[in-house]
């Protein structure tokens, strides 16, 4: 399979007007692409974009490793410092999920929930009739903030919003297999995908949602069940970051508080929130 080159100038072409335009760096490897960004963060830098082809050892949550294959997807980090509130920036994750979501959609026509989910807050999943759901995308978020200067809060110095989508990878690691896939994998006779169209999509609708979050830090999505079967009603194992003291525990979702954080009706009894950790369903390994 022969991996169409990058082109900027299409990036670019599709974002005029957004803070982005103009700040994207084109890159043909990594150790991760939330690494020169965290570089350009701590020099001063608040805004910027870098792609790479391939990722030596792009990042997951916790201690996962992203598997990046050279130029099969799409592999990318933004900078941004909107001005909010450092708690107001812990919305950010389940909106950049909804973000990419969307530009997913926009570019295959797959259906927002119902074949394109959110697995809360920040994998994406692909869904299919009596199959079990894939991860083709996982987004991580770091973030560094002001110290509060009373009685004004601390706020959001800046984030690092890393996302990876597999495109058209159509073989993975044996480890992998059952569990990840590409939008390539779930739409037959689809031609290659291009990063481009893709990455642009994303920061037209990333930089959408960054504006409002600055307009009304205070607001929160209205109805996060149409982006995501996971936040109600739904069956799950919580499992702990690496080198948490958190135990796994299983209930079913009860949606979102007000900051955006998921509840989970534990099977003992108790109502949680799970400020950080993962969801899987109970039976999934």
């Amino acid at each position: 399979m022969k991996v169409p080159g990058f082109q900027l100038e299409l990036v670019n072409g599709g974002i005029p007007g957004t803070e982005f335009h103009g700040r994207v760096t084109h890159l043909s490897s990594a150790i991760s692409t939330m690494d020169p960004a965290l570089r350009a963060a701590r020099s001063g830098a608040r805004v910027g974009v870098w792609v790479a082809d391939r990722q030596l050892a792009g990042r997951g949550r916790g201690t996962s490793q992203w598997h990046s294959a050279a130029g099969e997807g799409l592999y990318m980090t933004a900078l941004t410092a909107p001005a909010i509130p450092a708690l107001s920036a812990l919305r950010l994750s389940f909106r950049v999920a909804v973000a990419v979501q969307g530009a997913i959609a926009e570019i295959t026509g797959l259906v927002v929930r119902e074949q394109i989910d959110i697995r809360w807050p920040n994998d994406l999943m692909l869904t299919r009739a009596n199959a079990p759901a894939r991860k083709c995308g996982g987004i991580l978020i770091d973030m560094a903030s002001n110290p509060a200067q009373a009685p004004l809060p601390a706020t959001l110095r800046y984030a690092l919003i890393g996302i990876g989508i597999n495109l058209n990878q159509l073989r993975f690691p044996a480890e992998l297999d059952g569990v990840a896939t590409s939008l390539r994998r779930e739409l037959p006779g689809k031609p290659l995908l291009r990063r481009e169209p893709l990455m642009a999509a994303i920061l037209r609708r990333l930089d959408a949602s960054l504006r409002e979050l600055a307009a009304n830090p205070e607001q929160t999505l209205p109805d996060p069940g149409a982006y995501s079967s996971w936040v109600t009603g739904k069956r799950v194992r919580v499992e702990p970051r690496a080198g948490e003291r958190q135990m796994l525990y299983t209930g079913t979702t009860a949606g979102l508080d007000d900051r955006g954080f998921l509840r989970v009706a534990a099977d003992e009894g108790e109502m949680r929130t799970v400020l950080t950790g993962g969801l899987r369903e109970p039976n999934q390994s």
